[in-house]
């Protein structure tokens, strides 16, 4: 795994954020929504299914971004826009300047199953490969 910038984990998936440092969200060349997304918020929803649960109002700061972030869940729910995951980890400790990993699963694919203009659910299940893997002999 490695670790990215949040510009270069966006462009993985072909977006560009609107902020470089923190941004939350941004739609992809090919309509996708990309999420940032934080390890304690995942849970497993059953089998091959993880689940991102959050809400907008967690942490007050960055209005603006919650802001674009609500209008990119409605869109996605909408729309039924695929959605695109980068993980986002605070490393070191809590009381210290700590560092930030960055990276992405482009194995995952989800699907925003809830959003209440708050409370949000996205859904995650392994993306379909165009072609089977070739079989070692």
């Amino acid at each position: 795994m490695e670790n990215l910038s949040l510009i270069e984990a966006y462009a993985r998936f072909g977006a560009k954020p609107g902020n470089r440092l923190r941004a939350l969200s941004a739609i992809a060349a090919d309509g996708a929504l990309v999420l940032s997304c934080t390890p304690p918020q995942f849970a497993r929803a059953g089998k091959g299914v993880l689940r991102y649960e959050d809400r907008l109002s967690r942490e007050p700061e960055d209005r603006a971004g919650k802001e674009v972030l609500a209008q990119h869940l409605s869109r996605a729910r909408d729309e039924q826009l695929p959605v695109r995951m980068v993980v986002t980890a605070n490393i070191g400790a809590p009381d210290r300047k700590a560092g930030r990993s960055i990276h992405v699963r482009e194995d995952l694919v989800g699907k925003v199953t809830q959003f209440d203009g708050d409370h949000f659910i996205v859904d995650f299940t392994r993306a379909l490969l165009a072609e089977p893997p070739a079989r070692r002999r």
